[in-house]
């Protein structure tokens, strides 16, 4: 397989809404525009948000996930065979003055299928708007199992469960095929659901549906290798794992460790998107698990607070790092999005690229001039 570029900073896909689109999207329910004016003014904060990137000197941009109201129902909502109702169970943890959120459930109801690529439109405008690599971030396609297991799959359209896989994987492939005809090359895997088998709540939530933990995580490494195995060769798949993000508040906490051994040395990706901003994420040890030749991203920048980090302490926790990994493999970006879901975490667009600014100055002082790709 080809070497694969390394971009020394990174952005993890979802940016503020600027009130425009919060606007807009909000007279697109009321019946007020329809479809196609709402696109058209989400082109116009796309196209202002992907210069933004490129001005603070990012080599990946995205299109801050501005056309979808989260990271997932937007992408899982289109499938045919599926539905997406209301949560319930362990929610995120709870910030003063905030509604506490719980998760949606994602519910089979019969044969999984997409009709036809989800996300390849929204790339083609991306890239239409950037000479810099245009980065696609798609959810994980364990989001359609883990909450509720083999209670949230149909048992009529799927007796079989390893059939259920079986069509989610091919939802993946072909997107995946989609994307690359056109000329994408670096997609990324956003995968919160990983770290979810770190917490004793949500494990305990696993064993009372009757499956095992450490056998269900196991099965989604095998099922998102399954999705990305016939990629092409200079197509880079990135996987971000985080612990939960909406409203500045988490679902789970703890170390690494509990998942390295199955997911960094088991999942087939090229790039590890990790987060590792404040005492919720453990130190740097279970890096140790990462073979050579992949690829670590350091999310060492909230984008849950608007505290901006010092600088010299970001670089030596980067330092602290190669303690496990080889510099060579790293780089460096925000933690997790800064607004996953479409409100947006607690912090203001300056803090939003005050932050940014901080991970370009950060990556060039660490591995000099960060060339556009």
């Amino acid at each position: 397989m080809a070497p694969r570029i390394n971009f020394r900073a990174d952005t993890l896909g979802s940016l503020l809404r600027p009130p425009a689109v919060h606007a807009a999207r909000a007279d697109h329910a009321a019946g007020k525009i329809d479809a196609a004016a709402l696109r058209k003014i989400e082109d116009a904060a796309i196209r202002d948000v992907v210069k933004l990137q490129e001005d603070v000197g990012l080599p990946v941009v995205t299109d801050g996930e501005f056309r979808r109201e989260n990271w997932y129902a937007d992408f899982i909502g289109k499938l045919k065979g599926v539905v997406i109702a209301a949560g319930s169970g362990e929610g995120f943890a709870q910030q003063a003055g905030q509604p506490k959120h719980v998760p949606k459930r994602v519910q089979t109801i019969g044969k999984v299928s997409a009709p036809a690529p989800i996300v390849l439109d929204d790339y083609r405008f991306l890239a239409s708007t950037t000479s810099r690599t245009a980065k696609v971030t798609i959810p994980s396609p364990t989001r359609l199992h883990f909450h509720g297991g083999r209670h949230a799959v149909s048992q009529t359209g799927y007796p079989d469960i390893e059939a259920f896989f079986a069509d989610i994987v091919t939802v993946y492939r072909d997107e995946i095929a989609a994307l690359e005809r056109a000329g994408c090359r670096y997609i990324q895997i956003d995968d919160p659901l990983l770290s979810y088998f770190l917490s004793p709540a949500l494990r305990k939530e696993v064993v009372d549906e009757g499956d095992d933990p450490d056998r269900r995580l196991a099965r989604y490494v095998r099922l998102v290798n399954d999705c990305i195995s016939v990629r092409g060769a200079d197509t880079i798949i990135g996987i971000h794992i985080c612990r939960g993000n909406a409203r500045s508040s988490w679902i789970a906490q703890g170390a690494y460790d509990g998942i390295a051994e199955a997911c960094f040395a088991g999942l087939e990706v090229d790039r590890f998107l990790l987060e590792f901003d404040d005492e919720r994420s453990g130190k740097f040890d279970p890096l140790r698990l990462i073979p050579k030749g992949k690829q670590v991203v350091l999310g060492v920048i909230t984008t849950k607070t608007p505290q901006l980090e010092n600088k010299s302490a970001v670089l030596k926790r980067i330092d602290e790092a190669t303690r496990f990994i080889d510099a060579d493999q790293l780089s460096v970006s925000p933690q997790c999005g800064f607004a996953s879901v479409v409100e947006g975490n607690l912090i203001t667009p300056q803090d939003q690229l005050a932050k940014l600014r901080l991970v370009v100055e950060i990556a060039s002082e660490l591995w000099g001039e960060l060339s556009p790709r």
